[in-house]
C-alpha cells in the first residue's frame, strides 16, 4: 500500500477560531487608535494565544488582509442578475456600500501603506487581495461576453483598472466617499455610455 501524502505541519485551523481572529483583526486594525494593532492585540481580542495567530499568518497585516478579503467575498456578489448592466450595477453598488462601513477605508489604507514598505507583503497583498477582487470583477465581464451582451469596445482589463483605480484613488487621496450616484455613473461609462437600469439590490 502506498504511503499517504504528508499532512501539513501544525494543527488544522478551526473555522470558528479563524473567524474570531479575523473579526478581531478587523476591529483592531480598523480602529483610529492603532496602539493595539499588533499580533498580541489581535490575539487578546480574539481570546487566543499569540502562537495561534502566528501559526496561521506571518504578520498582523496578513491577518487584516484576510479579514478584508473575507468581508468583500461575503458582501460583494458576482451572481448572475441576467444582464451585464445589472451585474455591473450590483457589483459596483455593493463594493461602494462596503467602503461606507466604519473602519473599512482606514484598514484599506493601512494595508496599502504596509505594501509600500514591505516588498514581500506587497506580493501577497497583490495576489491574495487585489488580484482576488479583479478576478471577481472579471467574472462579470466574461459572463457578459459569453452571454453576448458585453458592449463593443469594452476591454475587461482596462475596465478593472478603471473600477479599482477609481476606488483606490478616492480612498487614498480624498475624503469623498463613493456612493450610488458614482456607481451608476461608472456603470454607464463601462457600458459604452448606455444608460443603465436600476439593479435589484
Amino acid at each position: 500500500m502506498a504511503d499517504s501524502e504528508p499532512r501539513p505541519r501544525g494543527r488544522p485551523r478551526s473555522e470558528e477560531t479563524r473567524l474570531a481572529i479575523l473579526a478581531a483583526a478587523f476591529d483592531v486594525g480598523a480602529s483610529d487608535d492603532q496602539q493595539d494593532f499588533s499580533i498580541a492585540g489581535i490575539a487578546a481580542r480574539a481570546g487566543v494565544s499569540k502562537q495561534t495567530v502566528y501559526r496561521w499568518w506571518p504578520s498582523k497585516a496578513d491577518v487584516l488582509m484576510e479579514a478584508l478579503a473575507h468581508r468583500a467575498d461575503l458582501q460583494i456578489s458576482t451572481l448572475d442578475r441576467g444582464s451585464y448592466a445589472d451585474d455591473l450595477q450590483s457589483f459596483l453598488g455593493e463594493t461602494f456600500d462596503v467602503l461606507t462601513q466604519p473602519g473599512v477605508v482606514s484598514a484599506s489604507r493601512s494595508l496599502m501603506a504596509e505594501a509600500q514598505q514591505d516588498h514581500a507583503f506587497r506580493a501577497r497583498f497583490r495576489e491574495r487581495f487585489l488580484d482576488r477582487r479583479r478576478a471577481a470583477f472579471a467574472q462579470i465581464v466574461q459572463r457578459a461576453d459569453a452571454r453576448g451582451d458585453l458592449p463593443p469596445g469594452i476591454d475587461g482589463e482596462l475596465a478593472a483598472d478603471i473600477v479599482f483605480g477609481t476606488t483606490w484613488y478616492r480612498m487614498l487621496t480624498t475624503s469623498r466617499p463613493l456612493g450610488d450616484t458614482d456607481a451608476a455613473a461608472l456603470a454607464t461609462l463601462l457600458s459604452g455610455g448606455r444608460p443603465e437600469r436600476k439593479a435589484a439590490r
